[in-house]
Parts: C-alpha cells; structure tokens; sequence
C-alpha cells in the first residue's frame, strides 16, 4: 500500500481548520443554535439571497438526510457556481474531477473511479452518450439549466444498487420550488488567455403558478454557450531505450489544439396539484453537444543506433542522423445530443395524509455522431538529426532544420472515420411508504423498478497509403507556420486538410487501400448490448428518540445479452455481427443506515451497504480481433462477455457539528471492499483457438477479474459563515476540506504486488473564501488532486500517471438596484496543466496547458 503523505498544502487547511474551529462556539452563542427547521433565507428578520442563501439551503439538505450527503443548490437566480456540473461537484469533500481541454468532465468519488458512480437526472438513471463505458459526461449538461445538485454517499434500498463510487442525483428547477412568478436571464463574454478567442453565453429561464388556486406551474429554461478552446500540448515517450549508458525517449512530439465547442440546452418542466393530496409532473429535458477540433502534430523519432550519436554528457547530446520527423493534422467533430422525458405522480392517502405513492415512467436516449474522425499523415525519411536536453522539464528534442522544411515532408498516410452509438433507456418504477408505531414518525417503503437499456456502436474506418507514384507533400497542403508551444519549442510548418484531401479526391491511383487496418479500425469496436435489470425492494425508517436507523435490502436481477464482430483475415466490411455472448445474475444487496443526534447540533451517522459495478460495455462485448505479426505469432484482441461485475461491502462513519445552517465542520472515514475489479491483462497462447481459428502462438489481450480491492480514506470538511464578525467583515464566508484515500487491487495478473485502482487520488482538498454583502460578492477557490494511476501496465515503470492538479478560480459580482447584476469571473487564473507521466515523473507522457480565462456578463431577474 502507498502511504499518505504530509505537504504544504495539508498544512494549510489544517491551519484553516483550526483557525475556523474556535470561532464556532463563539458563533454558536452568537446565533443561537438556529435549528435545521428554520427558514434557511431568513434569519433574525433579514432576508439572505444569493450564494449564502444557497449554502445554507445545501446545509439543511445534509443535516436532515437520514443517510450521508452533500449537496449543491442553485442561488436565488438559478445558477450554481462553476460553469457545468462536474466543475460545481468538485468542490464538494472527497470529489475530483477528470478534465478535458481544460474543463470538468468526469467525477471520481472518494478514489472509485466515474464508471462506477451512478448518475440521475431527477432520480432516474441518465443516459450515457459514450460507446465505451457507463460512465456519464457532466460537461454535456449546463449548470444553468439546473436546480440542484445531490451526492449520495451512503445508498439506502430504494436507490439503485449500481453505485459502487455513491449517486450524483441531479434536479432541474420547478415551479413549486420558486413558489412565485420568476424570470431570469444571463449573458456573458470572455477572454481565453491561450489563443486569444472570445467564448459567449446566454441563458434565460421563466416560470411561475398559475390557475384559480395556482394549482398548475411550469419553467422553461434555455441555454447556448460558445467555446473556441485553445490548448498546447508536449507528449514524452512510453518507450526509453538506452543509448551509450544514457537513457533516452523513444520520441517526442508538440501539438496545437483548436476545438470549438457548443452547447444548447432546454428544460420544459410542469407541475398539478389539484389537491393538498395529490401532484403530477412531467420533467423535460434535452441537451446538444458539438466539438470541432483541429489537431497539428509535429513530432520526431529518436534513432536506436548508438553511432548515431555525438557529445553525449550526462544530460545532453546529440544525434547526427537517423531521425525521423512527422507531421499530422486530425480534424474530429462530435455531435452529441441526450433527451428525457418523465412523467410521474405523487398521491398520498389517509387520514393524515401519511400514506404515500409515487409512480415515474421515464424515456431518456442519448446519440453520438462522429461525422468526421479523420487524420492526415506526412513524413521525412531517417536522415534528421538533432540534439536533446534531459535536464529540463520537460526534456527537450531540438531537430535540425530539415525537420522545418515542409518540402522535405512526404504524404504518406490518409485515415478517414465516422462513428454512430446510440443508447436508449426506459425506466419505470413505483413506491409505497405508509407509517408504523403510531406517532413516533417511524415509516415502511417499498417498491420495484425496472430499467431496459439497448446500447449500440458502429465505426467506420479507411486507411489509404501513398504509393510510389504519389507527389503529394507538405509543401502543397500548407496551412501557415504555427508558432512555439508553452515549453519554448518551435512548430513550424502546419498541414492543411481540405488541401490534402483535394489532392486525394484529384488523385485516388497514388494511394493503396490498407484493407487490413481498415478492417480491424471498423469492425473491432461494434456491438450491440441489451441489458435489463429489474428491483424490489423493502426498507424502514425508525425512530427511537434521537436515533433514527434505516434498515432495508434491495434486490436486482440483471439479464443482457450481446454481440459484437470477429476480425480475421477472411472478414468483410459488410459483415454482420457473428460473436454472441449473455449474462443473467440475481444479487442481494441488505443495508443498514444509522444517524444519532448527540447534542441540539451534533450528528453522529454509520452505514452498513453492499453495491455492484456493472462491466463497461468495451470489456464485454465479444468482439475478437487477429493481427498477424509474422513468423507464425499473432496478436489477438478480445472483449470478455464472461467477465464478473464488480461488487463492493462499504463501512462509512460521520460526526457533523452544525451551526443552525450558517457553518459545519464534519470528518467521514470510509471503508470498500471490492471484489472482482477488472483490468485488461496480456498472455501467451500455444494453439488456441480464436474466432474459429487454431493459432500456433497468440499474444492475447483481454478484460479479467482480478480478486480483490480495497478502499479507504478519512474525510475532513468545514464550512462557515463569519457573520458573528463587526460589519463589514461578517460578509465574510470560509470553507475547505480535505481527504486522504489509500486503495489496493490484488490479484491482477502479471502484477504480484498490488496496484492502486484507476484515478484515486492519495489526496483531494478544496477551499474557498468568499465575501457577501450590500449587494456585492466575491468568491475565490481552489481545488486539488494529487497523482492518480490512469492505466495499469505491465510492471510499474508502464504504470500511467495523471500528476497532481492544483487549480484557482475566482468570481465578483455587484447588484445594480432589484434586477440587475453585473459579474466576472476567471477559471484556472494559475495556469494549471494537466501532465501524465509513465513508472516516475521524469519519464513524461504529456503535460498540456490551457492558458487562465476570464468572462464578464450580466444578470437580470424578476
């Protein structure tokens, strides 16, 4: 196991900690005690709006649940603080977040990795765009569509069990919510640092009651934002070879990004309540996702002969000939869209009105268009040379001149893609609670649910190679000179893709058709999964004086089945699909949820519950695919229909001091025990058979169950609002929090030591200060990451990396009079990079740079 490590910035939030600590029994004298059954918008006769009023709403959400949460609400003009929802979650204790380009995409809980955390939209399982695993983009959804965020860290019964990571439960604002007539409506405009671009915004929201008896209401929100992202990219090597006693990368390569991103948005929600007993709603919601991205790469291969080298001293030297440089240009756009509709109904009976039944039906569905995944290739011959610096960081290649001369670079690969993957997902579920032990508020809940979910993906894939005849060079698809990357490296000559693919269309005889790579791009990655699951469930609620515990069990029978393609040298690209495999699987999962209310302020809360984490869909589907490597040896790659869902015991412990709902301090230790976790393992076959075929020697990569894993971790988090303070310093509001996670994996094979899982992080902390007052409010935060494993490889020097993460963002506003509100806002003002490195952070994979940015905009709400 790794051990937890002290750094500064764990002495920091100590010192924050303590520093806050004292002023809470101040505080508590000062305020009270307010109770969690007060109002969270106002106190002592002044109303709170805004942020403060949001934390505090977020505040009681925790104090009240019966099991461990965190939330996040939206403020009185519906937008939560950070751009999406996975930038938003990152700041709550235990979460962080994978990036992409720079933003927020994927949330990894307490150490478990995105697939295996559930994702709802209004308490229903949300479709997954991706072909890959289940895991769901967060960067898809804008956080102005959105009402409330809910993390579900200790499951009760009635919650889907496929949570081994917890439930991020994600709400879009009602009317009945608001309880009045409201508009609200928001633009703004950027800066991005990087490249110079000016990203736009715009959202607007309506809603309100209306009828005789304001029996009915509706919202309608919308959203459209503009992204041209800029980012720059240095990529190592995975490969180190040793030359004369020296050890050097196999290759280096520098790359400029420009994607444009957009989003539109929409929420359509409408509510009834023809009586105090009775509701219905309908929740609509639909989200579009565009990125079109240009990618230039220029990157050079070392020479493997030590006589091609020169002035070799202990960090430097050169090469004279032998190198190889490469230029490419990838032109990708990917066009994704989810739809929801739920349509459900609240109806209680009794005499009280203590009996109740909620019905939901939901229709969600997700499609991926990948029109264009397309790349052109061009090469020098091995005759560059160079020299290299070891001692920066990053090291540095500098090729001779030659590598900048577009003349010198040949045509000589053309890859031209599409991709189409499509998930639906019905769900229905209905559930009865009804009172027990007269008025104790004890409580009985059962009900059942059924999820049907049909994923499908098909890829198409061309590869066309110049031949001889072919005259195609750089010099002829000229698209500018790009200047240095971040690290001080010079590009050089860029390719432009319309120019190539002119020449192409002008000129198809002076290519040769690749069918063997086009054949194994194409049919390797389709499938087709259909999976069902079905549940019921039995759980209580009771109360013995300040205890409250929740036993229950839950119960879910999962049945798929699955196809997918075999790739041989006999395939097709017509070829339908022709590997099939199933599972059918019943698991029990019993829980236990316990919370104790010490003192009029003090939370004690433990947790007993089992979870499954269902295999992504690329390690199941039965796809095989042989690649003849010579000599009679083969490569062969495999899904494994026959792979073990992962299934998980967890042991949680809370104590949470509260402060009415202005301030909270809390530490959570955690403990998972996780069985079969799955990596992707590679072994030799004698004479095995493979898609029909008996192969003499067969290299096999494919999905396994390893034994076991474990997880564990402490968690500490304070939050408070300063208003005991003189004025103006009771504006003042602090937070942090920090948590420490250890995780093994035994039994992966080609691994006797254990591993740690993928994307836990030995430490996660964020903190943030802000200000609120007389109109005016500032905020500034920081989160953290330390170094987490991404891919496993076959000893620890292949390990994959992702380095730590520290990054600053910051956010002012002002109130011009009752409607308006005019802000700015900068998003990693420090320049953070994301950074990969292979075994040790010498030999780096890639560190990539974004550059800060800023927006300014306004708000107006009625």
């Amino acid at each position: 196991m790794r051990t937890l490590r002290r750094n500064a910035l764990f002495k920091a939030l100590v010192l924050c900690q303590c520093a806050v600590l004292p002023t809470i029994a101040f505080a508590q004298d000062a305020t009270g005690g307010t109770s969690p059954q007060s109002s969270p918008v106002e106190l002592d006769g002044i109303v709170v709006t805004g942020r403060r009023a949001a934390d505090r709403l977020a505040i009681d959400d925790k104090r009240l649940a019966d099991n461990q949460v965190d939330s996040i609400r939206a403020d009185d003009v519906g937008r939560l603080p950070d751009q999406n929802v996975a930038e938003a979650v990152r700041r709550l204790p235990g979460v962080s977040v994978s990036n992409d380009q720079g933003e927020g995409r994927y949330l990894t809980v307490r150490g478990v990795a995105p697939e295996l955390l559930n994702v709802t939209l209004n308490g229903q399982t949300a479709a997954a765009p991706e072909p890959d695993g289940r895991q769901v983009k967060l960067d898809d959804i804008p956080s102005a569509l959105i009402g409330s965020v809910t993390l579900v860290k200790t499951l009760t019964p009635d919650l889907d069990a496929n949570a081994i990571a917890g439930q991020v439960n994600i709400e879009t604002l009602s009317a009945f919510d608001r309880g009045r007539n409201f508009a609200t409506a928001r633009a703004a405009y950027g800066y991005y640092d990087m490249n110079g671009e000016n990203p736009y915004e715009f959202d607007a929201t309506v809603g309100g009651l209306f009828g005789a008896d304001k029996q009915f209401g509706a919202v309608l929100a919308i959203n459209h934002s503009s992204r041209k992202i800029g980012s720059q990219q240095f990529a190592g090597s995975e490969d180190w070879m040793d030359i004369n006693g020296q050890e050097l990368p196999e290759e280096f390569a520098i790359r400029h990004y420009q994607p444009h991103r957009t989003r539109q948005g929409a929420v359509a929600n409408f509510d009834w309540k023809p009586s105090d007993r009775s509701k219905m709603f309908l929740r609509l919601m639909h989200s579009v996702y565009k990125d079109d991205e240009t990618r230039q790469h220029f990157g050079v291969t070392l020479p493997d002969d030590e006589d091609d080298y020169a002035s070799q001293t202990g960090s430097t030297g050169s090469f004279t000939d032998g190198g190889r440089a490469e230029r490419r240009v990838r032109m990708r756009r990917e066009d994704t869209s989810t739809s929801s509709a739920l349509v459900g109904g609240e109806f209680k009976f009794g005499e009280f009105n203590d009996r109740i039944l909620n019905v939901e039906t939901t229709f969600s569905k997700a499609r991926k268009r990948d029109p264009r995944r397309d790349e052109w290739t061009f090469r020098t011959s091995s005759n560059i040379g160079g020299s290299y610096d070891l001692g920066r960081d990053p090291f540095r290649v500098e090729p001779a001149a030659a590598a900048y001369d577009a003349a010198n670079f040949r045509g000589y690969q053309v890859r031209y893609g599409s991709r189409r993957a499509n998930e639906d997902l019905f769900q229905a579920r209905a559930d009865y609670q009804f009172p027990i032990d007269g008025d104790s508020g004890s409580w009985f809940k059962l009900g059942a649910k059924i999820i049907d979910r049909d994923k499908d993906n098909d890829e198409d894939r061309a590869t066309w190679r110049q031949s001889g005849s072919g005259t195609l060079t750089l010099d002829q698809a000229l698209a500018g000179s790009y200047g240095p990357v971040f690290t001080g490296d010079v590009f050089g000559p860029g390719a432009d893709h319309a120019l190539a693919d002119a020449y192409f269309n002008a000129n198809p005889g002076h290519f040769s058709y690749r069918a063997d790579s086009t054949l194994s791009d194409s049919l390797a990655s389709d499938y087709r999964i259909s999976e069902r699951i079905t549940a019921a469930y039995a759980m209580a609620s009771l109360r013995f004086g300040d205890a409250t515990v929740l036993p229950g069990v839950r119960i879910e029978h999962t049945s798929s089945t699955y196809a997918a393609k075999s790739v041989t040298e006999d395939s097709t690209l017509d070829q339908g699909f022709d590997s099939f495999g199933s599972q059918s699987y019943t698991d029990l999962f019993p829980g236990l949820n316990f919370r104790y209310e010490i003192g009029d302020n003090i939370s004690l809360r433990a947790a007993a519950t089992r979870a499954i984490g269902r295999p992504n869909y690329e390690d199941i589907a039965p796809y095989v695919m042989i690649e003849d490597a010579g000599n009679g040896r083969y490569a062969v790659t495999k899904g494994n229909p026959d792979v073990d869902p992962l299934r998980s015991t967890n042991l949680d412990v809370a104590l949470e001091y509260y402060v009415g709902n202005r301030g909270i301090v809390s530490a959570a230790a955690f403990y998972k025990k996780i069985s079969n976790p799955i990596f992707w393992t590679r072994e030799t076959v004698i004479d095995g058979t493979f898609a029909g075929r008996v192969l003499p020697e067969a290299v096999v990569s494919t999905p396994t169950n390893a034994v076991d894993a474990s997880v564990s971790g402490i968690e500490f988090n304070a939050q408070f609002e300063l208003s005991f303070l003189p004025a103006p310093w009771d504006g003042f509001s602090a937070g942090a929090s920090m948590t420490f996670v250890d995780s093994e994996a035994n039994g992966v094979p080609g691994r006797p030591e254990g591993v740690p899982l993928a994307t836990q992080s030995d430490r996660v902390a964020s903190a943030n200060l802000s200000y609120e007052k007389g109109g005016f409010s500032a905020r500034v935060a920081y989160s953290y990451r330390s170094a987490s494993l991404a891919e496993v490889g076959d000893s620890a020097d292949s390990d994959l990396y992702t380095d730590r993460f520290g990054q600053w963002d910051a956010r002012m506003s002002y109130a011009i009079g009752k409607f308006a509100t005019v802000f700015l806002e900068g998003s990693n003002l420090n320049d953070a990079a994301f950074r990969q490195y292979y075994g040790r952070r010498s030999h780096l994979s890639e560190e990539e740079r974004y550059g800060w940015s800023v927006r300014t905009g306004i708000q107006l709400s009625f």
